[in-house]
This record gives C-alpha cells, structure tokens and sequence, in this order.
C-alpha cells in the first residue's frame, strides 16, 4: 500500500539508526575503526536498498 512502510523496512531503519549511534560512540570512547564504520555503511546501502525496492 503507498505511504506505509512494511515493518521490516522500520526495523531496518531503527537497527541502522542504533548501529550509527553505538558506532559513533565506540569511536569518540576508544577512537575509531574502519571496519565498523564499513560495516554501518553497508547496513546503510541495504537499508536504502530495502526502501527503494518497496517503492519500485
């Protein structure tokens, strides 16, 4: 149905919003690391990925 988002796809979202906040934290605590910053980048593009195949 346009203009609903499925729950999975808010789900998603809420889990790459938390991961953005506990890696920012991870890095201003104990200074950053490339393979965490990688791996929200990639949560991020399949997020995007999820809301863009819905709207399709």
């Amino acid at each position: 149905m346009p203009g609903t988002t499925p729950r999975s796809t808010r789900t998603m979202g809420m889990l790459t919003v938390g991961a953005l906040v506990a890696v920012s934290a991870y890095s201003v605590a104990l200074g950053s690391n490339g393979w965490l910053w990688f791996g929200w980048v990639l949560l991020a593009l399949i997020t995007l990925g999820m809301i863009v195949a819905r709207d399709a």
